[in-house]
């Protein structure tokens, strides 16, 4: 990412230097419906695929419990070969998997409105991978921290600044 940029990437998964040049990414736009205490905190989000002959965009939109659910996919494919994300059926779903030898398979299936599934792989160390992405998302939960708790069902209220 340039320097300059100021778009806060919560995926940016890519293929190491001097390979195909294939990435998938997830770009932070903004809260989805900020101010209202119901939409605050739901992260407006666009998947990007780029690979060879296919660049593709996915619209989504977070909650926060999406977050907390990438936090343990991540954690899923440390400890095993397969993780997947954002499997309830409303965005499209993301798979991951490595082949354990440097490589990394994504595929992104866009159930809920066109069907289409994107598969990318990409050449580079899970080790490596996983610390970056893990940055990316305190990165993100620091731009867009959680403003509003559910007080009880169905009622809400704006988080007071130093709580959790």
């Amino acid at each position: 990412m340039d320097s300059g940029d100021t778009t806060i990437h919560l995926i940016h998964l890519a293929d190491g230097p001097g390979t195909s040049g294939h990435s998938v990414s997830m770009r932070v736009l903004g809260r989805s419906q900020p101010g209202i205490l119901t939409g605050h905190d739901f992260l407006d989000c666009e998947i990007v695929i780029e690979a060879r002959a296919v660049t593709a965009h996915f619209s989504v939109t977070l909650l926060p419990e999406d977050l907390e659910e990438w936090e343990d996919a991540l954690a899923t494919l440390e400890s095993g070969p397969v993780a997947t994300w954002l499997t309830s059926g409303r965005t499209p779903s993301v798979e991951l998997e490595s082949a354990g030898t440097g490589t990394l398979s994504v595929s992104v299936h866009d159930g809920p409105s066109s069907g289409v599934t994107v598969t990318v792989p990409l050449s580079a160390p899970l080790s490596t991978l996983l610390a970056e992405q893990r940055g990316l998302l305190a990165r993100a939960r620091e731009a867009y921290p959680r403003e509003v708790v559910e007080t009880s069902p169905g009622a809400y209220e704006w988080r007071r600044a130093g709580t959790t």
